[in-house]
């Protein structure tokens, strides 16, 4: 019977400490710490990680693992299914602030700390009243890491060189701005000293960023055949696709500290001046093919999204949505950069081992709508002078998915209960249909006003009611 990582499996000496990641969930684990590990190896970055535990508990399969796991990596890349394995080495410890204090104010005075990373979760950057210097440690992970950079400022006499490079990967928009303000908030909360605020600001950086890999964790279907290709078991053992972006904004003289260009494995990782195109692209592209498929695949009694990009009606529409409608809506970025991304989403969506329910995604469909589908159908609109038949389809879709009698509706009551009301009063689809795009509470706009936009939705639900949405799907523009 096969062993269980060990001690032996370690890959020896243990690279020096040079990062602290606060989080050490199976995002983290399989890029972040997979992405270091790649560097260790092709591009003498030299980096070990001290991991934090940002909340109450321990990690005790990695402590009992020697702090080793591996990463199952797949995906479809030019129509191929390929997989990958990594044994990542590149965590030395871990450290548990609510056990032992000390050890946590001790690692902030190591000298050779640089980086700061985290996951904490979406609400894990918050300011709480209630946290206090001489917690021990404060609740909340901005608070630790404003005590951490205060006794690093303390130790170092304020040297700026003992400032960090902090890379914050929080599924929230400008995550390291804000991460910068509460931490400055909690300073100015307790009377910390100005030449603190000011090394604070000043001499560490903040990162934004946008980070973008499914990462479903243990894959219990697969591990024991894993394991005996490996020759060992890993109770940490996780997956995730081969697929990766990770957006930082910073100077490109970060390039001089995180040496990304001397890996040998493609890595899709771009220090950027401004991550807001990047934003947009994910949002109206990736985002934005969730939200158009879902209504029409739930509509034609389709499941995931694999099943709905290999429809031979649905899966073309939408692919000509995004490359026909969505690209040529969006200025911030380059065409080609565009249709790269594009073909990098489909490939995804491809994906055999990850199995995406359409009825998953359609939690919140109607604000979705309006920041994922919208903007692409004013902006083609703008530039081209007349509407996108495909996503002015997909409107029409949630439309009739918003009847409520197709699946489960899981949105605001009040938005269900507003929708619930207007196809009970509404005696026509384009008195439903007008109702529904002057609603400036959906929108913040009228979208009534737009030009033919009412007769093009209610012909798409006269048609979906009628039987005819394949037929639709499968329309040339008109």
């Amino acid at each position: 019977m096969t062993q269980f990582l060990s001690k032996g499996n370690r890959k020896e000496p243990r690279q020096p400490e040079r990062i602290v990641q606060f989080g050490g969930g199976n995002f983290l684990r399989g890029f972040v710490d997979w992405l270091v590990d790649v560097l260790n190896d092709e591009a003498d970055f030299g980096a070990g990680i001290a991991l934090v535990k940002a909340t109450p508990g321990s990690y005790k399969a990695l402590d009992a693992q020697d702090y080793l796991f591996t990463t199952w990596l797949h995906g479809v890349q030019a129509g191929e299914f390929n997989e990958q394995t990594r044994l990542i080495n590149c965590v030395n410890r871990t450290v548990y602030p609510y056990d032992d204090f000390e050890s946590y104010l001790a690692l902030a005075r190591q000298e050779g700390i640089r980086f700061i990373v985290s996951n904490t979760t979406e609400s894990g950057i918050v300011h709480s009243a209630d946290d206090q210097l001489d917690d021990a440690p404060a609740a909340t992970f901005p608070a630790k890491l404003t005590r951490f950079l205060y006794e690093r400022w303390r130790h170092f006499g304020g040297e700026c060189e003992a400032g960090c490079i902090i890379i914050p990967t929080e599924l929230i928009t400008d995550n390291a701005t804000r991460l910068r303000e509460i931490a400055l908030q909690y300073a100015a909360q307790w009377t910390l000293p100005q030449d603190f605020c000011d090394w604070l600001a000043n001499c560490n950086q903040f990162c934004n960023t946008l980070v973008d890999r499914i990462i479903p964790g243990y894959p219990a279907t697969e591990a024991e055949r894993l394991f005996k290709q490996l020759g060992y078991q890993d109770r940490l053992l996780v997956a995730g696709e081969m697929y990766h972006s990770f957006i930082i904004e910073a100077p490109q003289s970060l390039l001089d500290e995180l040496p990304l260009g001397r890996a040998t494995t493609p890595l899709n990782v771009k220090i950027v001046a401004d991550a807001a195109p990047y934003r947009t692209i994910k949002v109206r592209l990736l985002n934005g093919a969730h939200t158009a498929m879902v209504p029409l695949g739930l509509l034609l009694g389709i499941e995931s999204v694999r099943d709905a990009i290999g429809h031979p009606a649905l899966g073309t529409c939408i692919q000509e949505l995004i490359f026909q409608e969505v690209i040529p809506s969006v200025s911030e970025l380059p065409r080609d950069e565009l249709q790269a991304f594009a073909r990098h989403v489909f490939d995804r969506f491809r994906n055999p081992r990850i199995h995406h329910r359409l009825q998953t995604i359609s939690l919140n469909s109607a604000s979705k709508v309006k920041e994922r589908i919208v903007p692409s159908l004013l902006g083609y609109h703008a530039m081209k002078g007349k509407l996108p038949r495909r996503l002015v389809l997909a409107l029409a879709g949630f439309m009739r998915l918003y009847r409520g009698d197709i699946c489960q509706l899981n949105d605001d009551p009040v938005v269900l209960d507003w929708f619930a009301q207007q196809w009970k009063a509404a005696e026509t689809h384009e008195a439903l249909a007008k109702a529904f795009l002057r609603h400036e509470p959906l929108w913040d706009a009228d979208l009534s006003a737009l030009p033919g936009l009412i007769e093009s939705v209610a012909e798409a639900l006269d048609a979906i009611e009628a039987g005819r949405l394949e037929e639709l799907l499968m329309r040339a523009d008109g």
